[in-house]
């Protein structure tokens, strides 16, 4: 008996487990995301391309089958989505991950796209997101998804409306998440030929005294920011910490603050929020976590259900 159970043990132990080739593959595929962020600094542009993916989420049509409600299904790689108008520049993003998902063919778009945002938060400084994979890759964009797709527009008419309807969308998303997912905007910068929003464009010539190659953008001598242009929300915009919270768009032309920025600060239901995490960064880290987790899994469906950790 006590040799039968031995044997039983060492069985267990040489065998294959399952799911542990995907896991092999999915921590293959974070350290290439980790470092393909570093060599390009493109933090940024991977926070918005797995948004993107997964803002197009609308619960109203959860009832349907599986991805008619569209969210983090990778469906952003197919032609409808990535060559509209929310979505200029992402095609950029998806290229600088191609080489990642040749590597792991086993790692789907969706979950890819979704490491890469989670993996360039915590590489900037910001908080490590309770992530977990095995998402299914839709086979196409669903009929359901629609440009816009319900993605934030920088100046709507009412920008408080505006958010709550954007994020009245998804699932278990109130203002909380709004305040905390829009502090993502430490990082990053609008361009006119993306958003249109502002009027600085790609390059020396677009850009502001922080988005030019001699300003170090994360705050770490020698570290090279990319590209030069476009204007940021904060000075430091490849480091993520809580000084959106200061506005500095709203004191200083070198940045950027829109109406969807500034009424954070000032609407009854943002406001409590906005003062929350101008004051604390370790709460804004803690709750902007559980919203980007929330948002990375919005209409997502996973194999197997309960979805893989690494």
């Amino acid at each position: 008996t006590i040799v039968l159970t031995v044997l039983t043990v060492m069985w267990v132990l040489l065998s294959p487990q399952p799911g542990s080739a995907r896991e092999q593959q999915l921590r293959k595929c974070k350290q290439l995301c980790v470092d393909t962020i570093r060599k390009n600094s493109c933090h940024p542009i991977m926070v918005r391309l797995a948004w993107h993916d997964a803002g197009t989420y609308n619960m109203k049509h959860k009832q349907l089958a599986w991805p008619a409600a569209g969210g983090a299904i990778g469906s952003i790689r197919f032609a409808k989505e990535i060559n509209a108008g929310p979505n200029a520049g992402l095609s950029k993003a998806l290229k600088l991950l191609e080489p990642i998902k040749l590597a792991c063919p086993e790692v789907s778009w969706a979950d890819l796209i979704q490491m890469a945002s989670a993996t360039a938060i915590e590489l900037a400084g910001g908080p490590k997101i309770d992530m977990r994979y095995g998402r299914v890759d839709a086979d196409d964009s669903p009929p359901q998804s629609v440009p816009p797709f319900g993605l934030p527009d920088a100046k709507p008419s009412n920008p408080a409306a505006h958010l709550r309807e954007v994020f009245g969308k998804y699932d278990g998303m109130g203002d909380k998440e709004i305040v905390a997912l829009s502090g993502a905007h430490t990082l990053g910068r609008a361009f006119k030929e993306r958003s249109g929003a502002v009027d600085n464009g790609y390059g020396e010539s677009g850009a502001t005294k922080y988005t030019c190659a001699a300003h170090c953008a994360s705050g770490q001598a020698g570290a090279s920011n990319g590209m030069a242009g476009g204007k940021s929300w904060t000075p430091l915009w490849l480091r993520f910490d809580n000084s959106y919270f200061t506005l500095p768009g709203k004191t200083d032309p070198e940045c950027v603050a829109f109406p969807t920025d500034l009424v954070l600060a000032t609407d009854t239901g943002f406001k409590p929020f906005f003062d929350k995490y101008a004051a604390s960064e370790a709460a804004f880290f803690a709750d902007y976590a559980a919203a980007h987790k929330k948002l990375s899994e919005l209409g997502s469906k996973f194999n197997p259900p309960g979805g893989i950790k690494i």
